[in-house]
Formats: C-alpha cells, sequence, structure tokens
C-alpha cells in the first residue's frame, strides 16, 4: 500500500513554514521561486490545499493577505521522519523525549488521513467478500494459518528462534523441535491460546479494560517466569534512553486513559494502531508488553469485523524502529506505515 508521499516543493513549503513559524501564500511563493524557480500561485494553492488536507498545516485568516499557514499540533506526530537516517545516530546522540509525555492521550486523534481511510475500508471489503464465500471448514484452516504465522512472527520479534515450519508442527501436532528451549515452545503455544480466546470471544473487544488487557498478557506470560498484573517496579527498555513511568498508580491511570480514548473512536483501525502503540508505551508489565500489544490490535480488529494481521511479512528490525521512534519523538508516521502494508498483506494472502 502507497502512502501519501509531498514532492519535492511540497517539502520546501513545508519546511519553510517550519522554519518562520507562521508565513503568508505571497512568501512562500517567493521562497520556492528562490528554490526551484517560477511557479503559479494556482500550484502553490494546491500544494497548501494537500498538506491541510494531510493535517500538516493550519490555515489562519479568513481572505487575501490576512490568511497565514502554521504547523498544525499535530504535525510532530505525523511528520515524516528519514528512519534510516534517524537510527544511524548511536542511542546516547539522539534528542530524544525521555519523559513520558501525558499529553499523548489528546495528540493521538484523526491519525489516518482521509485517502488512508478509504484504502483500508476498500481492503477491509475485499476481506469481507472473501469470508463470505469461503466455506466454514476452509474458513477455519484459513484463521489456523493465519494464527500460526502470527504466532511465529511475534515470537520472533521478541527473540523466538523457532523457524515458521517448527512453529507449524509445534502448534498443529504440539512437537517440540530439536535445540530449542521449553521457554520458546511455551511462548508460542501461549500465542496459539490467546489467539483462539480473542477468536471465541470476538465481540468483548468491542471495548477494551485494564483487567481485559492483563487478561490477554496473563495468557502470553503464562509458564515463562514473568510476573503478571501491572508491574510495580522500574522498568528499562533495551536501545533507547525512553524511561517509562516507574509509578504503579500513574501506569494504571495511563492504561485506564488509554482505554478511555480507544473506546471513544469510531474507526476500528485507529482503535486498533491506537492501542498497540499507547501498551507499548506505557509498558504496563514487567516483560511482554510488544506482544500484548499485538494481540490486542488484532482483538480489536476481530471485533469489528476487520481482517487481523499475521504480521508474517514484517523485518523484526524494522518494526522495533518503529515503535522506538513512537518512545523517542511520539511520532507514529513510520508503525502507521508498517501497519498500513501489513493490513494490505493480510487481506490478500488469506482467505482464499
Amino acid at each position: 500500500m502507497k502512502t501519501e508521499k509531498l514532492n519535492r516543493r511540497q517539502e520546501i513549503t513545508l519546511s519553510f513554514i517550519e522554519e518562520k513559524g507562521t508565513v503568508s501564500g505571497g512568501q512562500i511563493i517567493e521562497h520556492i521561486e528562490k528554490e526551484l524557480g517560477k511557479v503559479t500561485r494556482m500550484t502553490i494553492s494546491r500544494d497548501l490545499e494537500k498538506m491541510l488536507g494531510l493535517g500538516l498545516i493550519e490555515r489562519q485568516g479568513t481572505a487575501g493577505r490576512a490568511v497565514t499557514y502554521k504547523l498544525s499540533s499535530r504535525y510532530p506526530i505525523i511528520k515524516k521522519i528519514d528512519v534510516e537516517k534517524y537510527f544511524a545516530n548511536d542511542v546516547d546522540q539522539r534528542e530524544v523525549k525521555e519523559k513520558f509525555n501525558f499529553d499523548i492521550f489528546e495528540q493521538l486523534k484523526d491519525i489516518f488521513t482521509e485517502v488512508e481511510k478509504n484504502k483500508l475500508s476498500d481492503l477491509n471489503e475485499t476481506y469481507r467478500h472473501k469470508i463470505k464465500d469461503v466455506s466454514p471448514d476452509a474458513l477455519k484452516k484459513e484463521i489456523e494459518r493465519l494464527n500460526i504465522d502470527f504466532s511465529w512472527k511475534s515470537s520472533k520479534i521478541e527473540g523466538n528462534t523457532y523457524s515458521l515450519l517448527e512453529t507449524e508442527q509445534l502448534i498443529k501436532n504440539q512437537k517440540e523441535a530439536d535445540g530449542h528451549s521449553k521457554e520458546e515452545a511455551a511462548m508460542i503455544l501461549n500465542h496459539k491460546k490467546a489467539l483462539e480466546y480473542i477468536g471465541s470471544n470476538k465481540n468483548e473487544f468491542q471495548s477494551v479494560s485494564v483487567s481485559k488487557i492483563e487478561n490477554i498478557h496473563s495468557m502470553l506470560v503464562d509458564g515463562l517466569n514473568v510476573t503478571k498484573n501491572l508491574r510495580k517496579t522500574l522498568v528499562g527498555i533495551t536501545g533507547t534512553n525512553y524511561k517509562p513511568l516507574d509509578n504503579e498508580f500513574q501506569i494504571r491511570e495511563a492504561l485506564e486513559k488509554a482505554c478511555k480514548v480507544v473506546n471513544e473512536k469510531q474507526d476500528a483501525f485507529e482503535k486498533a494502531v491506537i492501542l498497540m502503540l499507547l501498551i507499548a508505551y506505557i509498558q504496563p508489565f514487567v516483560d511482554g508488553n510488544k506482544r500484548t500489544s499485538r494481540l490486542s490490535g488484532n482483538a480489536i480488529l476481530q471485533s469489528f469485523d476487520s481482517c487481523p494481521l499475521s504480521y508474517r511479512s514484517m523485518d523484526e528490525g524494522e518494526y522495533k524502529k518503529a515503535v522506538l521512534l513512537f518512545y523517542e519523538q511520539n511520532n507514529i508516521s513510520y508503525f502507521k506505515e508498517l501497519f498500513l502494508r501489513q493490513f494490505e498483506f493480510a487481506v490478500e494472502n488469506y482467505f482464499g
């Protein structure tokens, strides 16, 4: 799935607005002509309308010379970041938001553009049409296949070394692979158990709560020597200087607020992405946070008859970068891009 990209002229315009704070249309034309040569007012007007539609800028004033443009309050959350360039810097060289941002709950709104919403909606219609035409037996097999792929990749993201074939043997035939630990097998089988629970209780996740998230987490870490329930101790995250909340009361309050924000949203895709990001950001558990976030996202998608993700084609390194970008900059652009790609992959590769 292609995401909307700005052309060179639009990027220069956006950088100019970012540098100056507030600018008029005339100032933009003057700046663009210095950089790129002659340009018409109509062309710049179209550029500005596109950026307004993407939520990157806001218009002030009502007519003529009184109209000015500035960055939108959402711009830091949704602006495109050069991921390769960003992570070329060592962890201690990156300027990051080290503390938990309590304003994040207000800032995460309208995260998808109209074009993205329409694309997701069209893909989901394709998915619904596909499952309507599939026999019950074939549908059951496809759900099992997707769940195996998800259990494998979600575990692999966490360092599990089972192959996809070994994961299939473990889930279908309870055959543990040689050369792997009991914990690795348990992690995968816990995914299977949690996915089956979600599939059997679809409607339960049309609204989310702390207890429901704790329940998913509990299933995922069962038998893995991981403390269940919300953490009461500090937790550090490898590869970043972002420090999550360390107070158990604030952790619960933040997770409750996350659930409230998600439950107030109307769009299932927005609900899923926001919950995934906020669970990872809050880090409510001692371990298993990202696993819980991925399962919770799928629980929401399935509860609203949307195609769940398998993450099968996801590069683990890129996934981790997307999450780190949210930790460090509260920026969702790369995570959203990966979500869009994985949703398209799931619709195209499963259910017939």
